[in-house]
């Protein structure tokens, strides 16, 4: 999946965009015909919302099941009103919140005949993981053991942790574990400029 600097740009941007409408008139914004034709595929993308270096809101569809516009639309608005661990942004917020968002390509499982074997089939940088076990299931960008500086295990452990299970629980065999890549771009300051994250 290749993404253009100027398709980073524009992602970002209509994500701000439609935030910005949405706190302001509690309304949808149409999604412009261009930006539709341009994004009409099929992709899991995130929107992380960043006030002061401080996570305030990340929202997203893991599996690209939705045109790529649509989700980033819907990701876009419930990561500023709808992430459960924060109160919803106000409007006022938005001259001091950057906007991130990453494009993800489809997840695939990864297949091991030991689960000891996961640390070698992932890698810090690169890859996203998704955890499912009995009870849940739980996601972590590629970006995030990076901003930790966990190593392949400490992420396999925290990606557990997200999902609900304990931290060890990817070594058990009835546990699945798929990873993804992730295409970043994101604001260097509030309504700054755009640049593609090198992870």
């Amino acid at each position: 999946m290749s993404i253009s600097d100027e398709d980073g740009e524009i992602l970002v941007k209509t994500a701000r965009l439609v935030v910005t409408q949405y706190l302001k008139t509690g309304r949808k914004i149409p999604v412009p015909e261009d930006i539709k034709s341009r994004f009409s595929y099929n992709s899991g993308v995130f929107v992380t919302l960043n006030r002061k270096e401080n996570l305030r809101g990340c929202i997203g569809f893991p599996t690209p099941d939705r045109k790529l516009y649509q989700s980033l639309v819907d990701a876009s608005i419930a990561s500023a009103t709808s992430d459960p661990r924060f109160p919803p942004v106000k409007y006022e917020e938005l001259s001091e919140i950057t906007f991130e968002v990453t494009v993800l390509t489809p997840p695939t499982v990864i297949k091991v005949e030991d689960p000891l074997e996961y640390p070698k089939m992932i890698k810090v940088g690169r890859d996203g993981l998704i955890v499912k076990w009995e009870f849940g299931s739980g996601l972590l960008l590629p970006q995030v053991p990076m901003e930790h500086g966990w190593d392949e295990e400490e992420f396999l452990g925290y990606t557990c942790e997200k999902a609900g299970a304990p931290q060890d629980y990817w070594k058990r065999k009835s546990t699945m574990i798929m990873k993804f890549e992730g295409i970043v771009f994101k604001e260097t300051g509030p309504n700054g400029k755009i640049v593609r994250v090198n992870l």
